[in-house]
């Protein structure tokens, strides 16, 4: 079944396209998910809630996905650990 355009500009579709995906982030933590998350929100939902109907599709996806690889490149710079570090476990937790 094709959805209709119509349909991708309703604000509250955004709205719950990025709550699938927090939630998937939190299943699967790498933040991936998080950063599609983010750019749902901040760009589509919040940028359908105010009103610009004037916006086709096109620009709007291309307005999700560039969100999205900022939010991304954010979470990854401000979460990363610092360079040249490696995380190493010296002792088992069973042990």
């Amino acid at each position: 079944m094709m959805l209709s355009t119509e349909f991708w500009m309703l604000w509250w579709v955004w709205g719950a396209a990025a709550l699938v995906l927090a939630i998937l982030e939190v299943l699967m933590p790498g933040f991936v998910f998080l950063g599609f998350a983010i750019g749902a929100l901040a760009c589509t939902a919040l940028l359908l809630v105010i009103g610009s109907t004037g916006i086709s599709l096109a620009a709007l996806l291309f307005t999700f996905a560039a969100l999205s690889l900022i939010a991304w490149l954010a979470l990854r710079r401000y979460f990363a650990l610092p360079k040249g570090q490696v995380k190493t476990f010296d002792h088992d937790i069973n042990d």
